[in-house]
């Protein structure tokens, strides 16, 4: 169901050039993992996409690009979790192909 926080997550989603670095069935950049599955990856949780986001190191990891720290609210986090739990119940004819996408 698209409610109003998933509808919040794609926002924060796009605000954030997610799609610069990621896929998200299939369409985006392939730098980072796709995320269309990422709420299963991380066992079917919402808590570990948003611990997993808000972990990310302020300047980066050192010698290597990384995903960077974008100091989203509580709210923000837990809306684009939500985004991404929402994209992961999508029916896609089992894409991506493999977990890690």
């Amino acid at each position: 169901i698209i409610n109003e926080q998933v509808a919040l997550g794609k926002i924060v989603w796009e605000e954030n050039n997610c799609i610069g670095c990621h896929t998200l069935l299939g369409e985006g950049a392939y730098f980072a993992p796709e995320l269309g599955n990422v709420y299963k990856r991380f066992g079917n949780s919402t808590e570990a996409i948003k611990a997993f986001i808000a972990s990310r190191p302020k300047e980066g990891v050192p010698g290597r690009r990384s995903m960077p720290q974008f100091n989203l609210s509580e709210e923000e986090l837990e809306a684009v979790a939500q985004f991404l739990k929402y994209a992961s119940e999508i029916d896609t004819a089992d894409w991506p192909p493999n977990i890690q996408g």
